[in-house]
């Protein structure tokens, strides 16, 4: 399972990449892409949605499942990678450069683990 040192973690297996202060980048990890299965349709948000701390910020279809992907800060969708509109599986060949949306104007921002942290969460939630 890949974990990359310079991303923060979710629980729920989202990343997290800071752009600045006031802006992220949020992703599925590979554990996530992994336990889903091929992804085979996003349902991406609107650049100007609000996103909600805690609550979906899109969903996937896969052969497994659909799963909602959780937002870790509340704040405005700001940018929207519509390459997954028609090529998701790239989420699942490259999980921490397909990025999903990023976030601006963050108000609230959720607990978030550091690479070790994450590894150890993983290893003790038996994923």
């Amino acid at each position: 399972m890949i974990i990359p040192d310079d991303l923060k973690f979710t629980k729920s297996h989202e990343w997290v990449r800071f752009l600045d202060d006031d802006r992220i980048q949020i992703g599925i990890t590979d554990f996530a892409q992994n336990a889903l299965g091929d992804i085979v349709f996003i349902n991406l948000p609107q650049e100007g949605d609000e996103a909600a701390l805690g609550d979906p910020v899109c969903d996937f279809e896969s052969v497994k499942a659909v799963e909602d992907i959780m937002s870790p800060a509340s704040g405005e969708i700001c940018a929207v990678n519509e390459e997954l509109a028609d090529t998701p599986e790239l989420i699942n060949s490259q999980p921490y450069a397909a990025w999903i949306v990023e976030i601006c104007n963050i108000s609230e921002l959720a607990d978030l683990l550091d690479a070790a942290a994450y590894r150890s969460y993983c290893d003790e939630e038996g994923v």
